[in-house]
């Protein structure tokens, strides 16, 4: 079953940048409109940023001017990077086809855990 792997994450100081990385498992290459989600503890899954395979991007609210979704289709690779990093961006983070996008992947991945301590 294909899975997005993703990477990158860590424990970082309030206003710091990381930049996350989500490849496919496998050699499958599956170029299609993709999303970085983030599960806050407690907290329902939220979809973050959207970038379609003409690289058209959207994010929530919250993140607006500090994250920027990214491709390289070459590599197969999907990245997010996050700066000036705040408390409440503390999450693990995921990558996937956006709802009502094609699906890429059978499942979810381990996600990559980012903790932004104040």
């Amino acid at each position: 079953q294909v899975q997005p792997v993703e990477s990158g994450g860590g424990l970082v100081q309030a206003g710091a940048s990381l930049r996350l990385s989500c490849e496919t498992s496998g050699d499958v290459k599956c170029i299609a409109d993709m999303a970085w989600f983030r599960q806050a503890p407690g907290k329902e899954r939220e979809l973050v940023a959207t970038i379609t395979t003409g690289g058209s991007t959207t994010y929530v609210d919250s993140v607006k001017g500090r994250f920027t979704i990214s491709r390289d289709n070459a590599k197969n690779t999907v990245y997010l990077q996050m700066n000036s990093l705040k408390s409440e961006d503390t999450a693990v983070y995921y990558c996937n086809s956006p709802p009502g996008g094609f699906p890429c992947f059978g499942s979810w991945g381990q996600g990559t855990q980012v903790t932004v301590s104040s």
